[in-house]
């Protein structure tokens, strides 16, 4: 019988150097929001399951620089980018990096305090049995904290439909893929079949509109990137064409000009104790 793994049938984003880089500036983005609401303090050992190119790691890394990180990711693409972003730290034995799928952790059962996944679960078929993986290695009493998007929640003013038609499409399209672009709002359910007790979610938001311009000029720059990047599968897929592309890009760098927009976006932090 084959192993069942927990990839999806495709990553929306793609793995070209520009993609990577992106991942770099989106956690730095969403930093001080999420890590604001995380607790590794009595965490010796963590283990960072998806840890793509490393960009999650390095943050990690410096908030809790005693922490030993082993990290694990199921592609050899973004394993080789993370192996130059975290050289100085693979040298000193503060991080291991391992190619793996997050169905069967190649970690021994109760070895880790802390757990951390961010952007994953939303591009796996089987996000339950990833967080049973998680719960294994993690010793009793150890802590896990989950990122994960809730696409829905997504809004702009003023209304800018080929933006709306556009990111319905690339929602769709993940999901096509069996990934979940709604992971978030379920993510309190899986966690309580995948045994986790003492289970919190927060809402975590950027809202952006008239008090703080610069941030929302910035933030619709990042976002511009983050739609982008999933156009030329969403082209290749022919679920967008090129036409709504300029004109969704058209549209965002119209609300950056315009002096009473709004942009909006929130996901979900869940955290949950072993036993």
């Amino acid at each position: 019988m084959e192993k069942k793994t927990a990839v999806a049938d495709g990553y929306i984003h793609g793995f070209t150097q520009d993609e990577q880089d992106r991942l770099f500036k989106q956690a730095r983005v969403h930093e001080e929001i999420i890590f604001s609401q995380v607790d590794f303090s009595n965490a010796q050992n963590i283990v960072e399951i998806g840890s793509g190119v490393g960009a999650q790691t390095l943050i990690l890394n410096e908030r809790y620089p005693e922490a030993h990180i082993d990290c694990l990711d199921f592609s050899n693409e973004q394993i080789a980018r993370a192996r130059q972003a975290l050289k100085p730290l693979l040298q000193a034995g503060k991080v291991t990096i391992q190619q793996g799928d997050a169905l069967h952790l190649p970690f021994e059962d109760d070895t880790y305090d802390g757990a951390y996944i961010s952007w994953l679960l939303e591009h796996v078929q089987d996000p339950i049995g990833i967080l049973e993986e998680a719960r294994r290695v993690l010793k009793a009493g150890g802590v896990i904290y989950v990122n994960e998007v809730f696409n829905s929640t997504f809004y702009v003013h003023p209304y800018s439909p080929a933006t709306l038609k556009y990111w319905f499409e690339f929602n769709d399209y993940q999901w096509s893929l069996k990934g979940d672009p709604f992971v978030g709002g379920k993510l309190a359910n899986y966690m309580i079949k995948a045994g986790y007790q003492n289970i919190t979610t927060k809402v975590l938001t950027h809202q952006y509109d008239n008090r703080t311009p610069k941030k929302r000029s910035q933030f619709i720059d990042y976002w511009t990137g983050l739609l982008t990047s999933g156009a030329e599968g969403l082209i290749q897929a022919g679920r967008v064409d090129q036409d709504l592309v300029n004109e969704m890009t058209r549209e965002l760098q119209a609300l950056k000009k315009d002096p009473d927009s709004v942009i909006f976006f929130a996901w979900i932090l869940a955290r949950g104790e072993a036993f």
